[in-house]
């Protein structure tokens, strides 16, 4: 059910966190302090999605190109994720009576151990909730996570689960990294940028997109409310009439 405040809710949001660094720039900081302020953005925001009743969002926290950044910024941003993934631990209890479930989509094998040892921990006791889908992109490329559910489709060809006829748009689709969660119903991008930038491109096929101009790290609940407000304007007609 909506939020009071809002006539119509989307199911699922995808969020691109973006403008941590220009942030940190424009005020003469390192950019590690832009990723740390974006980072409280991005609790706060998560949070107030799900008290609004927001049942899936999706936060791009980095992507597989983001690996060509200077060395010292992505260990301060793989640090910011495990600082967030013992925060989670910690306040598994109290997430788990709000009934989140925490995902964590891309390939991990690029990730330190421990924390995917970490993720793979929370997305295990959080597996039966239901209310709230939290889902974290990290290593995150949409067109590796169609890549590799079509892999996944090939081997049960190979293997003579399924014949080539058997491959349908539901097959792709549950093979993602979101599975059986519902596509996305709206984009929001901060930072003035107004690409995709390779984020749940499967998923985000009939998405309403929402631009601000405002760096991540100052992103607001009032922001957020301003794109929910678009959003209850936009008519959705998914290719008819």
């Amino acid at each position: 059910m909506a939020d009071s405040k809002f006539s119509i809710l989307p199911a699922h949001v995808g969020i691109i966190m973006d403008g941590n660094g220009r942030w940190a720039k424009n005020r003469g900081l390192p950019r590690s302090m832009g990723h740390i302020e974006g980072a409280k953005t991005f609790r706060k925001i998560g949070e107030y999605a799900g008290n609004l009743g927001i049942r899936h969002i999706s936060f791009y926290a980095f992507s597989t190109e983001n690996w060509s950044r200077p060395e010292e910024e992505i260990n301060a941003i793989m640090d910011l994720f495990g600082d967030y993934l013992r925060e989670a631990e910690e306040k598994l209890d109290d997430n788990l009576e709000k009934g989140i479930r925490l995902r964590f989509l891309g390939d991990r094998d690029k990730l330190r151990s421990d924390l995917v040892e970490k993720m793979e921990f929370l997305e295990n006791e959080t597996k039966n909730m239901s209310k709230v889908h939290v889902n974290v992109a990290v290593n995150y490329g949409g067109q590796q996570e169609i890549l590799h559910s079509v892999k996944n489709i090939a081997e049960d060809i190979l293997s003579g689960k399924i014949k080539p006829e058997g491959i349908t748009l539901e097959r792709i689709q549950k093979g993602l990294y979101t599975g059986e969660q519902p596509p996305v119903d709206l984009v929001i991008r901060p930072s003035g940028e107004q690409r995709l930038s390779n984020f749940l491109l499967w998923q985000s096929a009939y998405a309403e997109f929402w631009y601000s101009d405002v760096l991540w790290p100052d992103f607001t609940e009032n922001d957020f409310d301003e794109a929910l407000r678009a959003f209850e304007k936009r008519n959705r007609r998914f290719g008819g009439v």
